[in-house]
């Protein structure tokens, strides 16, 4: 089986040893991402976006993804999203969880990872 490494250049990645997404086993798994802004929703658009990107390098799409698990430190925070995450996923939503938990940082407000199915050659 061979394993694809896909990285977005960011400073975390070699300071912790990971990569953005690993292509392997049929999918795609792209790491949980924090994303910039001043609030939730503004975090939330930027970590699609980084997300969005990998898939890209991946030769996936939001299309593809079948699984999404977004981690917040306020559960009442998530609800502001649901616009942003139905407007991108779209008619092929996958499943989801969400979880209530401290992130790396206070100044992180969501974070999100995903699995998507890989292009078959």
């Amino acid at each position: 089986m061979s394993i694809t490494r896909i990285s977005s250049g960011g400073e975390f990645e070699a300071k912790i040893g990971y990569c953005r997404a690993v292509v392997a086993g049929g999918f795609v798994h792209v790491a949980g991402t924090v994303g910039q802004g001043d609030d939730v929703v503004a975090q939330c658009k930027s970590a699609l976006d980084t997300i969005g990107a990998a898939l890209e390098k991946a030769g996936a799409s939001f299309a593809d993804v079948v699984r999404v698990n977004y981690y917040l430190p306020d559960a009442a925070e998530f609800e502001p999203c649901w616009p942003v995450l139905a407007d991108r996923f779209g008619a092929n939503p996958p499943a989801a969880t969400m979880i209530e938990c401290n992130l790396i940082s206070p100044q992180f407000r969501i974070e999100i990872e995903v699995t998507a199915l890989a292009p078959s050659n």
